[in-house]
C-alpha cells in the first residue's frame, strides 16, 4: 500500500499531473471516474493566494468526489509561502505540494518553480518550513536539475525527505530540456533504488500508453506514476492502463459517443465552473485530443475552436456523434 502520510492510494497509483488551465475541476471529474486515484490542482501562485487574486483562489475549489486530492503551490519568498501554506490547510485538501518544476520563464525567472533548482539550500530550507508550519502532508514534484551539468536530484531527494516531505514526483526532464527529447526514468529508478530513501517516489514523462507504464513500473520499481499530457482531451488513458496491469490485455479505445459524452460534459462543467466566456475559451485546448484520429474531423474542430456560443457547441458536438457513429479512429 502506498501512503502519504496517511492518505492511502493503493498499490501502484496512477496520478494526475497539475496542469495550469487543465487539471481544474471539471477535468479532474473526468479524470477521476477513469479510474486516477489522486489529483493536484493547478499550480497556484502564493503570491496570487495571500492577494486574493480570484483566480489563484478559485483554485483552491476541490469538492469531495475529487478526494483524495493535492493543492499545488509555488513562490519563492519564505513569508509568502508561509502565509499560502495556511490558506492551503484551510481548504482542507489531503496533501499540500510544492512545485519546484515548472520550467515556464515567467515563472524561473521569480527563482520559483524549476528556478530554484539553481539553489538547493534555498529550496530545502523553503520545504522545511513549510512541513513545520502545516498539519497537512507535504510533497514535492521537481525535475532532475537546472541543466545538464546540474543534476543534483538524487542529492536532493535525500535532502527533502530528511526535512519531512511525504512524497516526491519527479519530471524526467531537466528545466533546460522543458518539454523536449526523452525523459530520462534511469535517475528516478536510481533514487526509488537509493536505501536511505523511504518515501513514495513517482515518475512523471512521457507515459502515454499501457504499454510504457507496465515497462516503466517494471523496469524503475517506482510506486506510482503521474501522468499529465496524455491525458488531456483522454482522461480514459487511467482505466486504459488499470485494465492493462490487471488483465495484459488493452481496452477498447473509448467510442465516438463516449467521446462526445465526456466532451459535452467537460464543457457544461467548465461554463459553470468559470462563466461562459473563459469556460468556452479554456476547452479549445482539449477538442483535439478528444477527437484525435478521426479522419475528415477538422472541419468540425475549426468550428469548436472558433465557437463562442454554447449552443452552437454543444449542437456541433451533436453533429460529430452522428457524423462520425461508425467511423474508427486511425491509431496515431
Amino acid at each position: 500500500m502506498v501512503r502519504i502520510g496517511n492518505v492511502e492510494l493503493g498499490d501502484f497509483p496512477l496520478l494526475l499531473a497539475p496542469m495550469e488551465d487543465v487539471s481544474d475541476p471539471p477535468f479532474r471529474a473526468l479524470c477521476k471516474a477513469q479510474g486516477c486515484d489522486m489529483m493536484y490542482t493547478e499550480f497556484i501562485s502564493v503570491e496570487g493566494l495571500i492577494r486574493d487574486a480570484t483566480k489563484s483562489v478559485q483554485k483552491l475549489d476541490i469538492y469531495d468526489e475529487e478526494r483524495p486530492i493535492g493543492i499545488q503551490i509555488f513562490g519563492a519568498h519564505l513569508d509568502s509561502m508561509l502565509q499560502a501554506a495556511d490558506i492551503v490547510e484551510a481548504a482542507q485538501p489531503e496533501v499540500l505540494d510544492i512545485n519546484f518544476g515548472c520550467p515556464v520563464k515567467k515563472v524561473t525567472c521569480k527563482g520559483a518553480g524549476a528556478g530554484i533548482l539553481q539553489d538547493i539550500p534555498k529550496m530545502v530550507a523553503l520545504t522545511e518550513a513549510i512541513v513545520r508550519r502545516t498539519k497537512l502532508p507535504v510533497t514535492v514534484k521537481t525535475r532532475l536539475g537546472w541543466d545538464d551539468q546540474t543534476q543534483f536530484i538524487e542529492e536532493v531527494a535525500e535532502r527533502l525527505q530528511d526535512v519531512g516531505i511525504k512524497g516526491l514526483a519527479i519530471h524526467g526532464r531537466t528545466r533546460k530540456q522543458m518539454y523536449k527529447g526523452e525523459a530520462d526514468w534511469t535517475r528516478i529508478g536510481n533514487i526509488k533504488q537509493n536505501p536511505r530513501i523511504h518515501i513514495p517516489i513517482f515518475g512523471n514523462g512521457d507515459i502515454d500508453s499501457p504499454q510504457k507504464a507496465l515497462a516503466y513500473r517494471e523496469r524503475y520499481g517506482v510506486d506510482g506514476i503521474m501522468i499529465g499530457r496524455a491525458s488531456i482531451g483522454y482522461p480514459w488513458i487511467f482505466r486504459e492502463i488499470k485494465h492493462f496491469f490487471a488483465t495484459g490485455e488493452m481496452l477498447d479505445p473509448p467510442t465516438m459517443a463516449e467521446r462526445v459524452a465526456a466532451c459535452k460534459q467537460h464543457l457544461q462543467h467548465s461554463i459553470e465552473w468559470k462563466g461562459i466566456k473563459l469556460g468556452t475559451l479554456e476547452m479549445r485546448r482539449h477538442y483535439t485530443n478528444y477527437f484525435r484520429g478521426y479522419p475528415g474531423i477538422k472541419a468540425f474542430r475549426a468550428i469548436l475552436v472558433a465557437e463562442e456560443d454554447p449552443a452552437n457547441l454543444f449542437a456541433t458536438l451533436d453533429e460529430i456523434a452522428f457524423t462520425f457513429s461508425n467511423v474508427e479512429p486511425v491509431i496515431v
